[in-house]
């Protein structure tokens, strides 16, 4: 007998829940699929107690059946309560009237890109540590939900508090004021949310964090997923932000994709403070040889033809990839990485946005 939708979704009607009832009849089973003997759903719309404790009934239905060679049931991860407090993060977002300022926080600046893989959260890192070493206070605000890496390129492992279950107390390193999901989060533990979900979850983090727990800030750096999805969207609609800086490497296909973004800021009368071409120069460590694995120029060149600022071209170094994996930013140090950093962070003080 072939294993087919039909089969699987029989077998679950079948198939008694601990609570009473079957997991079809009560609409919990969403996105089944099943192809060549893989079997895939969404189990969702119960407490995530009783999902559980359904699962591996479900599990054993339909492993039974003749033709299941894997079986993947996914429960969307419910809100992430932060340790020390009762606030969690996640949720539907709360109406409001039009984009509000971020409570003590003078300048908001949204790093973007509009494609993953092209070194945005290193820049956003990186810009952060290099704006604080001019003097500035800094937040950096880790929005990139489904990817947050901005803990581990930070060197930070301490959980934020909450002292009331509504404020949610932010972290600092290397002098930069953070918050991010990922910090809540096992570093291997995967975000299963769906869009209003993160909607929340980002109103919560601009509103519900103390920015100002160690003094007002000068400038909250976000780094942003990539694309242009809903996190983009909600982002320009809710908040009042001073614009946003684009990241691309010079390749064609990134600034394709680049110009997506760049679209989409436009649509949503959202000012570009500049472009950014990261992984612009390898520089072999050994002879000093310089090549343009990804091209060169291509990110100035489409600046100057759209009268935007180019901010500055940052290098593809061994040292780069090293510092964010210990979690100390290279700019927190010397060389051409770091003075790189320094010359985009000068652009953005002199362009009053930070």
């Amino acid at each position: 007998m072939t294993l087919t939708k039909e089969s699987v979704l029989e077998a679950l009607r079948k198939t008694a829940l601990p609570g009473g009832g079957d997991a079809i009849g009560r609409n919990l089973v969403h996105a089944l699929a099943v192809e060549s003997g893989v079997v895939r759903f969404v189990l969702e719309g119960a407490p995530e107690a009783e999902l559980l404790a359904m699962r591996p009934v479900l599990e054993g239905a339909v492993r039974a059946l003749d033709g299941v060679k894997s079986l993947s049931v996914v429960i969307p991860a419910g809100p992430s309560k932060a340790p020390g407090g009762g606030v969690k993060i996640g949720g539907h977002a709360k109406p409001q009237d039009g984009p509000l300022p971020v409570p003590g926080v003078a300048h908001v600046i949204a790093v973007g890109s509009g494609k993953g893989g092209v070194g945005k959260s290193t820049v956003a890192s990186n810009l952060a540590v290099a704006l604080a070493r001019a003097g500035k206070r800094v937040g950096l605000l880790d929005a990139d939900l489904y990817g947050p890496s901005q803990p581990r390129m930070m060197g930070a492992t301490e959980k934020p508090a909450s002292p009331d279950g509504q404020t949610i107390l932010p972290v600092r390193a290397h002098g930069v004021v953070l918050m991010s999901l990922g910090l809540m989060l096992r570093e291997d533990e995967a975000v299963i949310w769906r869009g209003p979900m993160l909607m929340g979850a980002l109103q919560q983090m601009l509103g519900q964090v103390k920015w100002d727990h160690f003094g007002p800030l000068d400038v909250l750096v976000i780094d942003l997923p990539p694309g242009t999805g809903d996190i983009q969207l909600s982002l320009c609609q809710k908040t009042v932000l001073d614009g946003a800086v684009i990241v691309s490497t010079p390749q064609d296909i990134a600034l394709l994709d680049a110009k997506k973004a760049l679209d989409m800021f436009a649509k949503l009368k959202m000012p570009v403070l500049g472009l950014i071409e990261n992984m612009s120069t390898y520089v072999c460590p050994n002879c000093g040889h310089e090549a343009h694995l990804f091209g060169h120029g291509g990110v100035e060149t489409e600046a100057a033809r759209l009268g935007l600022p180019f901010l500055g071209a940052l290098p593809l170094a061994l040292e780069v990839r090293e510092a964010g994996d210990a979690g100390r930013p290279v700019a927190l140090g010397e060389g051409a990485a770091a003075e790189a950093y320094a010359g985009i962070a000068r652009k953005l003080i002199e362009a009053g946005v930070a």
